[in-house]
């Protein structure tokens, strides 16, 4: 008899980004029957459909998969997908009622729940320590090379002739102060060079303070089907973040042809390998110093071109979805 795989499909009702683009890439790529139940509702309407609506949709035997950092504490039988903790650790980031309910709530779903994944080792070994909970599986996020590779469609936005990139939801974690400082330092030994921040500001995140710079370009929200271009005619990405659970804009950016610097945050030095340029945060002139060395060096960036479109082939979206769907039926 089938097993009835159900999937929490909140996270749908969201625009899409790192986690969104999580649950729809192993979504679409299950090989088997399962279910999708959705809202449409968000904020504190959408944790109430969670908690209550949701659980009456199982039956006593379905197996249900949580995508996005949450789920409903009723349901024991449940796997649940941590992104990373940084609610948790780091509540300063976030709004105080964003923090405190995670604080209260994401530690008592982890210690229910049949098991754990996480998108790095990084984010594992985190969740080990916290919770205490030992049946945690590593699923990496993924790239789809059809859609992310260096020769794209044109998009319709416009952008700088030359640029270097950051892409990512704004928020402290993110390190955009950082990153503007670091450019304010440097951007006049590359006066045909702008930096382009593109990202839109969540409800639940502190907020980041702007620097005022003729050559900073702020492009909010892109939709998907304008990144790939958006990677791939950048001189540098660059995700300087404090912590990442893994930093899937870097695999993206390395899958369209464009060298990437990363801080050693988190699990970008994990997710990158030797294929992008790391800086150390502690340094205080380290991401100045390294995106006037990338700009700087065609030959350093041309390696990491080569060594970034090799190491996005270790990362299958179909890879995760069938680990993810072959630990659904044997829960």
């Amino acid at each position: 008899m089938p097993r009835d795989i159900v999937v929490n499909g909140r996270f749908l009702a969201r625009r899409v980004t790192g986690n969104e683009r999580y649950g729809r890439e192993i979504l679409r790529l299950f090989q088997g029957e399962h279910r999708v139940e959705t809202t449409r509702t968000q904020g504190a309407l959408g944790h109430a459909w969670e908690q209550f609506i949701l659980p009456a949709k199982l039956k006593r035997d379905s197996v249900l998969w949580s995508p996005a950092n949450s789920g409903p504490l009723a349901i024991q039988n449940q796997a649940l997908t941590i992104h990373d903790l940084s609610p948790l650790e780091h509540p300063e980031w976030f709004t105080k009622s964003y923090s405190a309910w995670y604080r209260l709530f994401l530690p008592m779903l982890a210690k229910r729940v049949r098991v754990i994944f996480t998108p790095s080792e990084y984010v594992k070994q985190k969740a080990l320590k916290r919770f205490g909970v030992k049946n945690i599986i590593v699923t990496t996020n993924g790239v789809d090379t059809s859609v992310f590779h260096p020769n794209p469609k044109q998009s319709p936005i416009e952008f700088p002739k030359k640029y270097i990139l950051f892409l990512g939801s704004i928020q402290p974690r993110k390190n955009l102060e950082g990153l503007m400082r670091a450019w304010s330092r440097i951007n006049e030994k590359f006066k045909d060079t702008w930096l382009v921040v593109a990202g839109e500001s969540g409800r639940v995140f502190r907020s980041v303070k702007f620097f005022a710079d003729e050559r900073i370009r702020f492009l909010n929200y892109v939709p998907d089907e304008d990144l790939p271009a958006l990677y791939a005619n950048a001189e540098l990405f660059v995700l300087p973040s404090f912590d990442e659970g893994f930093g899937l804009p870097a695999l993206e950016a390395m899958a369209c042809g464009t060298p990437v610097i990363v801080s050693d945050g988190g699990a970008l030095p994990e997710t990158v390998g030797d294929a992008g340029f790391i800086f150390r945060l502690e340094e205080p002139d380290g991401l100045a110093q390294a995106i006037e060395i990338c700009l700087s060096d065609e030959n350093l960036r041309e390696s990491l071109i080569e060594k970034g479109l090799a190491r996005v082939k270790m990362f299958s979206w179909q890879s995760t979805a069938d680990l993810i769907w072959n630990t659904l039926n044997e829960l």
